[in-house]
Order: structure tokens, then C-alpha cells, then sequence
């Protein structure tokens, strides 16, 4: 077992884990944020993607001990405080970005990353940058267009 601590969702946490316990493990198992989500364990769908210090990670390959004194941000830590959604989460939801929500989370986490930084994104852009992304249930369209309205959202905003 090691001890590791880091930042989660702005909340320093401590834990001794096993050295193969996978970051999502710990997150969902140990922390009880189940918003990140194991889809193929193989880094292919992107469901369990969060940000470790400023970048997406697939989190299905990190292993917990490796995120020892990072900053985490999961997708229960994307909306403000008093609960106000982040842009992008509401753009999903406007432009009807989800079906079922399982690859939802995921997608969020991989396009907020996204705007952050390239903020003047373009589709086929956003096309391109979704392809470690998978979802079965929506035609990826409405998904593109929820993150081309985010990104002016964000860009105003400075998010």
C-alpha cells in the first residue's frame, strides 16, 4: 500500500492504496464519484476521462499512486458551487448532446480540455478531437454542436 494525497473537485483527500489501483478505481470505489464512468478499460471510449492538473487523462489507465499531488477535477467538479452548470454541460443539455448519459461525463471532461485550449475550435476540429470519444446511442451531430456553442460561451466567459 502507499499513501498518496491530492486535490479532488477542490478538496484535499488522503488514501493508502494499493500500487495497482487504477485512478478511476480510487475515484469511483474509494471517493464515491461514480460520474466517471469505466466503459472498455483500454483507454478507447473515453468514458472515465477527468482532468489530472489542467489536461484530460483517460483516468482507466492512470494508476492512483501516479496522481500523488495533483490536482483532479471529475465531472462532479465541473459546476460552480451553487450549482450553476459549467457551459459546456449546458450546452449538451441545449443542443441535446446526451441519449442515455453513460458516455456523457467523459465527453464533457475531453471537450472542456478541448476549448480550453484551442477556444476558436472549429467542427471539424471538434470531429477530429472527439475520435477517443465513443458514444452508441446519439449520432455524434448534436454532440459537435453543443461543443461549437460552448466554445463562444467559454471564450466569453474566460472559462
Amino acid at each position: 500500500m502507499t499513501s498518496i494525497s491530492m486535490t479532488v473537485n477542490g478538496r484535499k483527500v488522503q488514501a493508502s492504496v494499493a500500487d495497482n489501483k487504477l485512478l478511476v478505481e480510487f475515484l469511483r470505489k474509494d471517493l464515491g464519484l461514480t460520474g466517471t464512468h469505466v466503459g472498455c478499460d483500454t483507454s478507447q471510449c473515453g468514458a472515465c476521462t477527468v482532468e489530472v492538473n489542467g489536461s484530460a487523462v483517460k483516468s482507466c489507465t492512470c494508476l492512483a499512486v501516479r496522481a500523488d499531488g495533483a490536482t483532479i477535477t471529475t465531472i462532479e467538479g465541473v459546476a460552480a458551487p451553487d450549482g450553476t452548470l459549467h457551459p459546456m454541460q449546458e450546452a449538451f443539455r441545449e443542443h441535446h448532446g446526451l441519449q442515455c448519459g453513460y458516455c456523457t461525463p467523459g465527453m464533457i471532461m475531453s471537450t472542456i480540455d478541448l476549448v480550453k485550449h484551442r477556444p476558436d475550435v472549429s467542427e471539424a476540429e471538434v470531429r477530429e478531437a472527439m475520435e477517443g470519444n465513443f458514444c452508441r446511442c446519439t449520432g455524434y451531430q448534436n454532440i459537435v454542436d453543443a461543443v461549437c456553442a460552448a466554445a463562444g460561451k467559454m471564450k466569453g466567459a474566460g472559462k
